[in-house]
């Protein structure tokens, strides 16, 4: 940087000059990043209309699945027996189930009050206090005692461990068995983790009768389980029509494209429909979407371009208040697709996909509108109603006919379901629109989309300008500081001279 020196000599107010100077100087720069910002702008804008792009995809994609239209409902007539939901492969009809019995693990729990577990001043006692039984026994307070649950064999110290470190190592085992303590009933639990005839619990190798042995003199935990005896949980038994005796390891179960909650043992009656309330809801949101879509994308190309207002530069907003700067800009930004070929191809691609008919389908209906799905008139840019009524009729008088009418697949175009040749647009329409302004979240951070090129360009072009602006202004700054040690010099010879006549 030049050494700068003001106006001391001249009198004049170098500063402003060369401010004054620099601004015409900058107009290219400023003009250049305008330019860059609208382009960002226009990027933005762009890239809204994609994410809009991909909402619509999602719903679409929805519209061009079989499980879409072939929701199905069930019913039950007894909801204390078993609940029932259905999927998509359910079968439409009435079925008769009995639940004989529910499935069930094992759960055993002291016969009776246990010694308390802490003394007087609260404090939890070791195994070994607690249960005065090991005393009798013959037991000594530095002993182990080994018990084996489910065939893992669990080691107690009985001076170090108590009945809560015990019921945290029985549930650390992994052995399909839970314990708990209950310190307000003072009773000690076992319960398998799961239900079904595979679950179990048994007690082997137990010497000092900690857990097993009813009727033991010397049972500790009052737990009646018998050494070596294995109790066994049940499977639940259900009867589907005329298939009997099903089962169920849990109280849960899946036939026949059913998901049944059983409850209670009885006899229910379920009854299967297919729900047409389900694929209206989906074909009416999917219809909402579409509108959304269509609504931002026809804005873009109607918004009125403001061609007065520039982006603002720095230099400019310094003079205006935060809400002139927000007025200023909306206007700046307005209209930057307006009439944009892309855009334009994309609201066109989706209208013909919509409006089209889809020729060759063995169903009754050929087009959107002999569902009660119009475009009412041309001044609403291809926006879509519904007639529910109308809808819903076609739904009940032939659901495979509208769901011909969607998902239709076919090599040629006119055979094509309406989804999927909206499909077919949308993801055309996203990839162009990704080419000329790339994505946001893309994971590359290289932008190789059209506009992402002219920005990484007019980045560099920028650079090189502020480059060459600091040399012109440097250059500025010397050539008024020589002029000022020059008049300066002027100055000092001027009044020497002064000086010397006077003195003569």
């Amino acid at each position: 940087m030049a050494l700068r020196v003001g106006g001391l000599a001249s009198g004049m107010d170098i500063e402003s000059i060369v401010k004054d100077l620099m601004r015409a100087e900058r107009m290219p720069l400023d003009k250049l990043q305008q330019d860059k910002q609208l382009l960002e702008w226009q990027q933005e804008d762009y890239r809204d209309i994609n994410q809009q792009v991909f909402k619509l995809r999602d719903a679409v994609f929805d519209m061009k699945l079989q499980g879409t239209y072939q929701t199905k409902s069930a019913s039950t007539s007894d909801e204390t027996v078993l609940g029932v939901s259905a999927t998509g492969s359910a079968t439409e009809g009435t079925y008769t189930i009995t639940v004989n019995n529910l499935a069930s693990g094992v759960s055993k729990a002291s016969k009776s009050e246990l010694a308390d577990e802490t003394d007087v001043d609260g404090n939890t006692l070791s195994l070994f206090d607690q249960f005065s039984e090991f005393t009798a026994r013959g037991f000594a307070s530095t002993e182990d005692i080994t018990v084996t649950v489910n065939g893992t064999e669990l080691t107690f110290d009985l001076d170090q461990d108590n009945i809560y470190s015990v019921v945290s190592k029985i549930n650390d085992a992994d052995v399909g068995v839970k314990a708990s303590y209950d310190k307000d009933l003072n009773r000690f639990f076992l319960t398998t983790s799961t239900t079904g005839s595979d679950t179990e619990i048994t007690i082997t190798s137990d010497e000092s009768n900690f857990l097993s042995n009813e009727g033991a003199t010397y049972t500790i935990l009052k737990m009646g389980i018998g050494e070596g005896i294995s109790y066994k949980g049940q499977d639940a038994s259900y009867d589907f029509g005329d298939a009997a005796g099903l089962t169920s390891s849990t109280n849960m179960a899946t036939i026949n494209g059913l998901n049944l909650d059983l409850k209670d043992s009885g006899t229910t009656t379920v009854t299967v429909k297919s729900d047409t309330d389900a694929v209206f809801d989906k074909i009416k949101s999917f219809v909402e979407t579409y509108n959304e879509t269509l609504e931002l994308v026809t804005d873009k190309t109607q918004e009125k371009r403001y061609r007065d207002y520039k982006p603002l530069t720095d230099e400019q907003k310094e003079d205006m208040s935060d809400n002139q700067i927000e007025m200023w800009e909306e206007k700046a930004r307005s209209g930057l697709l307006k009439s944009d070929s892309i855009v334009r191809d994309v609201i066109s691609d989706f209208r013909m996909a919509m409006s089209g008919i889809v020729e060759n389908i063995s169903g009754a209906y050929g087009s959107l509108d002999e569902i009660g799905i119009s475009s009412r008139n041309r001044y609403d840019n291809g926006k879509l109603y519904i007639d529910e009524a109308d809808l819903k009729e076609a739904l009940n008088k032939d659901s495979q006919g509208v769901m011909d009418l969607f998902i239709n697949n076919s090599d040629v175009d006119d055979e094509k379901g309406v989804a999927v040749k909206l499909y077919d647009a949308v993801i055309h329409s996203s990839e162009l629109i990704t080419d000329k302004a790339g994505r946001e979240s893309s994971f590359s951070l290289v932008d190789n989309s059209y506009i992402g090129k002219r920005l990484s360009n007019m980045s560099d072009e920028i650079n090189a300008w502020e480059n060459r602006l600091t040399t012109v202004e440097d250059r500025y700054w010397r050539q008024f500081t020589r002029m000022e040690e020059a008049i300066s010099r002027m100055n000092s010879q001027s009044a020497w001279l002064s000086q010397q006549f006077s003195g003569a």
